[in-house]
């Protein structure tokens, strides 16, 4: 009986044959698990003082630095394609940084008329708008210091004028990025308490002390100025649970959304919180992730556009809602084609 059943069961593995579904194009389509579409691309946009200036961020071959008037065309551009949504993040000028951030609260800054701007130009075009003080502080980093301690609860009180400020000008959606313990609950009792409950937090539960971010400071002027790192509050690389309990503690303080950043080196975080909190999730694939893509398309060591696109579906394959990418326009114009 044993032999008879191996024999059985061997003749039926012998007659199943996978690689049927993956003989044509066609069929390959209908047994496809995952898509991707524009309406799952958000495009960062980095912005700069002047009219009519754009200027190339080196270590990001294709990405530019837009005055505000050429950031509201490509918010044009971005929603003709069928991209949802901009992420915007401002190079502020020298002159307008400080220890303290001040310039992150006033609300003529350089990230509150491109807002305003894109908001009144595109009105069908989500803004997210970083919550943060690296773009606006001296030192470089995310939140005020006392000699080299960042100091939290003085820096929650400084992002919830930074989110108020933001959401008056246009943005639909706010984005804190700090890292900052229990700044999740303040920054929502501080939009609830002024009439904005119907504010979108994305959080940034999971933000890991990369290698990855490079280009990214390089674009917005902070890497010159960063004093050390930001080990003390971005997540360390070797933990995941460590991530699991701020994704739990963010869900618990009113977080919306969740981001993970960077992407594709932490698609198993992605993954873990879909399976643990089915909540939306999204993943910014960084300035580093997208210069080595271009880099080594452009040394013939890749196809530049499979990469694009391998790279993209892996996030929606992970369990991502979205992606923040610095290829949404090509993609969105590939997918249209």
């Amino acid at each position: 009986m044993t032999n008879k059943f191996a024999r059985a069961n061997m003749d039926f593995l012998n007659g199943r044959r996978l690689r049927r579904s993956r003989q044509f194009g066609w069929s390959r389509d209908l047994v496809r698990e995952n898509t991707i579409q524009p309406s799952d691309l958000i495009w960062p946009l980095f912005v700069i003082e002047g009219t009519n200036e754009r200027d190339p961020v080196k270590s990001m071959p294709g990405v530019d630095r837009l005055s505000i008037d050429l950031a509201v065309e490509a918010a044009k551009e971005a929603h003709g394609l069928g991209i949802p949504a901009l992420a915007l993040f401002p190079n502020t000028p020298a002159d307008c940084r400080s220890d303290m951030g001040e310039e992150s609260f006033n609300p003529d800054n350089l990230m509150c008329r491109a807002l305003s701007a894109i908001k009144s130009a595109v009105p069908e075009i989500g803004l997210i708008a970083d919550v943060a003080l690296d773009p606006y502080t001296s030192h470089g980093h995310d939140g005020l210091m006392d000699g080299e301690q960042i100091l939290n609860d003085e820096t929650v009180d400084v992002l919830i004028k930074q989110s108020l400020n933001q959401v008056r000008a246009g943005a639909d959606i706010i984005a804190p990025s700090d890292m900052m313990d229990g700044r999740i609950g303040a920054i929502r009792e501080g939009l609830d308490a002024e009439g904005f409950q119907n504010t979108i937090l994305l959080s940034y539960s999971a933000k890991y002390a990369s290698a990855f971010y490079g280009p990214f400071r390089d674009a917005v002027g902070s890497g010159s100025r960063l004093k050390g790192d930001k080990k003390t509050y971005q997540l360390e690389p070797y933990n995941r649970e460590e991530a699991m309990r701020e994704v739990e503690q963010d869900i618990l303080e009113a977080a919306d959304w969740i981001m993970v950043k960077p992407g594709m080196p932490y698609l198993d975080i992605v993954r873990e919180i879909k399976t643990r909190f089915e909540v939306p999730v999204f993943a910014y694939q960084v300035s580093g992730e997208y210069a080595q893509i271009v880099f080594a398309g452009q040394a013939g060591a890749i196809d530049q556009q499979a990469a694009m696109v391998e790279s993209l579906v892996a996030f929606k394959r992970a369990g991502c809602s979205g992606v923040l990418t610095y290829f949404a326009k090509e993609m969105a114009q590939l997918l249209n084609d």
